[in-house]
Protein backbone atom coordinates (compact mmCIF):
# COMPACT_ATOMS: atom_id res chain seq x y z
CA UNK A 1 0.00 0.00 0.00
CA UNK A 2 1.33 3.55 -1.16
CA UNK A 3 1.68 6.22 1.42
CA UNK A 4 -0.78 8.03 -0.44
CA UNK A 5 -3.34 5.48 0.23
CA UNK A 6 -2.34 5.36 3.59
CA UNK A 7 -2.66 8.84 3.88
CA UNK A 8 -6.03 9.05 2.37
CA UNK A 9 -7.23 6.23 5.34
CA UNK A 10 -6.04 8.12 7.77
CA UNK A 11 -9.26 9.45 8.79
CA UNK A 12 -11.37 5.95 9.64
CA UNK A 13 -7.84 5.14 11.41
CA UNK A 14 -7.56 4.72 15.38
CA UNK A 15 -5.24 8.14 14.99
CA UNK A 16 -7.39 9.95 12.45
CA UNK A 17 -10.39 8.80 14.72
CA UNK A 18 -8.61 9.70 18.14
CA UNK A 19 -7.55 13.43 16.59
CA UNK A 20 -11.65 13.71 15.49
CA UNK A 21 -12.79 13.36 18.77
CA UNK A 22 -9.80 15.77 19.62
CA UNK A 23 -10.89 18.10 17.67
CA UNK A 24 -14.99 17.95 18.78
CA UNK A 25 -13.48 18.18 22.46
CA UNK A 26 -12.26 21.66 21.63
CA UNK A 27 -15.68 22.53 19.97
CA UNK A 28 -17.17 22.32 23.26
CA UNK A 29 -15.36 25.55 24.01
CA UNK A 30 -16.96 27.54 21.86
CA UNK A 31 -20.51 26.31 22.50
CA UNK A 32 -19.83 26.77 26.22
CA UNK A 33 -18.93 30.69 25.27
CA UNK A 34 -22.04 31.18 23.28
CA UNK A 35 -23.90 29.37 26.15
CA UNK A 36 -22.81 31.86 28.76
CA UNK A 37 -23.13 35.26 26.20
CA UNK A 38 -26.70 33.87 25.33
CA UNK A 39 -27.83 33.53 29.22
CA UNK A 40 -26.37 37.14 30.28
CA UNK A 41 -28.04 38.66 27.18
CA UNK A 42 -31.35 36.73 28.11
CA UNK A 43 -31.19 35.54 24.31
CA UNK A 44 -33.24 32.52 23.76
CA UNK A 45 -32.73 31.93 20.03
CA UNK A 46 -29.03 31.77 20.82
CA UNK A 47 -29.30 29.34 23.75
CA UNK A 48 -31.79 27.83 21.39
CA UNK A 49 -28.75 27.50 18.97
CA UNK A 50 -25.93 26.49 21.99
CA UNK A 51 -27.65 23.58 22.96
CA UNK A 52 -28.63 22.20 19.64
CA UNK A 53 -24.56 22.85 18.57
CA UNK A 54 -23.93 21.23 21.82
CA UNK A 55 -26.21 18.06 20.70
CA UNK A 56 -24.23 17.76 17.50
CA UNK A 57 -21.40 17.82 19.31
CA UNK A 58 -22.61 15.25 21.42
CA UNK A 59 -24.05 12.81 18.51
CA UNK A 60 -20.66 13.54 16.29
CA UNK A 61 -18.40 12.55 19.42
CA UNK A 62 -20.72 9.11 19.81
CA UNK A 63 -20.20 8.67 16.05
CA UNK A 64 -16.73 8.65 16.06
CA UNK A 65 -16.60 6.74 19.00
CA UNK A 66 -18.50 4.15 17.82
CA UNK A 67 -16.93 3.91 14.51
CA UNK A 68 -13.56 3.31 16.54
CA UNK A 69 -14.92 0.41 18.47
CA UNK A 70 -16.16 -1.19 15.10
CA UNK A 71 -12.04 -0.32 13.81
CA UNK A 72 -10.91 -2.59 16.32
CA UNK A 73 -7.93 -4.88 14.81
CA UNK A 74 -8.73 -3.63 11.08
CA UNK A 75 -6.80 -0.89 11.65
CA UNK A 76 -3.91 -0.48 9.16
CA UNK A 77 -1.73 2.39 10.08
CA UNK A 78 -1.69 1.43 13.71
CA UNK A 79 1.37 -0.65 13.91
Amino acid sequence: MSKIEKAKGFKHSKPGLWLSIGTSAFGVLGVVKEYKKARSESDVLLLANAVIGAAALVTGTLLLVRELRQLGDEDVLAG
